[in-house]
């Protein structure tokens, strides 16, 4: 049970007066299932005070067995039906996920080189995945039909994702459409394109294959929007806007022509002039791990460490992903300090989770996380081993609990989104 880097155990010690610190919520310290049957909602973490949807999915109630089984029974029990199960079933782990979760895991990345993991097993069974729920969504899409994909516990959702739901999306798209018109220039380039982040629904990844629009990850932006206005004469990105801001200003795309889109208002609260002069059009989501960060933060940690190496996610505000020295996915910030030599010191601008097991993995720097506030995601922290258990036993019983099944109608028009994006070809080998 390799936990060296658990930010669990951090957030005990911190609640017990054992360590120093501080977390977002007390609440952390508490079973995922604590939650399972109180009043809907994200969970403690970052995204506790995000307004969830009311169609959002709902967890029943871990049996009791698995809620009162000591941490070394449920250690055992997911060995056991490991075992057992063999090839049968692949066991997925994401990034951001708690230590006690990824040891368990037979391929641990970001969203994106899970789905690829998902894709590379069609000999399995059964994919757990150790995610959150649009991941799963994208591992049915690419994987194999006859495959199951399994979410140990159906909160784990993301609140980023749910910022941009299909209802309003198509009515932004009728706006647009209203305005600009459906038919090409004269360069034949279409009025907008749509890109959607990987970190959206099915549903927005169909709509984008529907609407000659394709996915992106937070690595290969870059060369999504130049494909996107490659054939549009602006693009319409969402979920983050964070990421299409960063991505597009990086790109020499002025502010002034990025719009941010409020769907609670007419003409997303713009005008009809700003938005024809719009290059991209910026829907009003983020993420609530990254939002955390501030210019002050960086500021303390180059203060406090002349020599620091700042990288900051590019899900960041833009003044963080500015002030950073550089930015970067998930698995650009693992090889950046994998390839650093000895005695670097880095601060980091992204999920707690993955910056402490950094820290565990690579004793020879300095790393640490530039929020001092342990406050992790708080849907990635909905998974839990008991949940594992519970999962994977069903499998060896014959049953598949929590199975997340993508409609043919939206899944065919998701994939084509997806392959639009790999046949892109990113400028680097990076993922989201």
């Amino acid at each position: 049970m390799t936990t060296t880097a658990s930010v669990h155990t951090t957030i005990t010690r911190i609640q017990s007066g054992k360590q120093t610190g501080e977390s977002c919520s007390p609440e952390l310290v508490k079973s995922p299932w604590a939650f399972d049957l109180q009043a809907p909602s994200y969970g403690p973490g970052a995204s506790m005070a995000d307004r969830l949807p009311p169609t959002a999915p709902r967890q029943e109630l871990l049996p009791e067995e698995y809620r009162t089984a000591s941490d070394a029974e449920i250690h055992a029990r997911i060995l056991t039906a490991k075992a057992a199960l063999g090839d049968r079933v692949v066991t997925l782990g994401h990034f951001y996920q708690r230590d006690e979760v990824v040891q368990y895991a037979d391929f641990i990345g970001d969203s994106f080189q899970l789905a690829n993991a998902a894709k590379a097993k069609p000999e399995a069974e059964a994919i757990v995945f150790c995610g959150v729920h649009f991941m799963a969504e994208t591992a049915d899409i690419v994987s194999a039909p006859e495959q199951v994909v399994i979410l140990p516990n159906l909160a784990a959702g993301c609140s980023m994702a749910d910022m941009a739901d299909s209802d309003s999306v198509e009515e932004c798209w009728e706006q647009l459409a209203d305005l600009y018109g459906t038919q090409p220039g004269a360069d034949g380039r279409v009025p907008v394109i749509p890109v959607t982040y990987m970190n959206s629904s099915a549903e927005l990844k169909a709509f984008c294959g529907r609407n000659g629009g394709i996915v992106c990850t937070s690595s290969n932006a870059e060369t999504v929007l130049k494909w996107a206005f490659e054939r549009g004469q602006r693009v319409l990105f969402f979920p983050d806007q964070h990421l299409g801001r960063n991505t597009a200003k990086a790109m020499g795309v002025p502010l002034e022509e990025m719009p941010l889109w409020n769907s609670r208002r007419p003409l997303g609260g713009q005008t009809p002039e700003t938005l024809d002069a719009a290059k991209v059009i910026l829907w009003n989501g983020f993420c609530s791990v990254h939002k955390r960060f501030t210019v002050a933060q960086i500021e303390k940690a180059r203060a406090e460490y002349p020599e620091v190496r700042v990288i900051v996610h590019p899900e960041c505000p833009m003044a963080i992903v500015d002030a950073a020295d550089e930015y970067g996915s998930t698995d650009y910030i693992t090889k950046a300090i994998a390839a650093a030599p000895d005695g670097s010191v880095f601060a980091i601008g992204t999920e707690i989770n993955l910056v402490q097991r950094l820290a565990a993995e690579y004793p020879q720097h300095t790393i640490f996380c530039l929020d001092p506030v342990v406050c992790p995601c708080s849907t990635m922290y909905r998974i839990h081993p008991s949940y594992i258990a519970w999962v994977l036993e069903g499998l060896v019983a014959g049953e598949v609990r929590n199975q997340i099944s993508v409609p043919a109608s939206v899944a065919e028009p998701a994939r084509v989104a997806v392959e639009r994006m790999l046949a892109a070809r990113p400028d680097t080998t990076m993922a989201s």
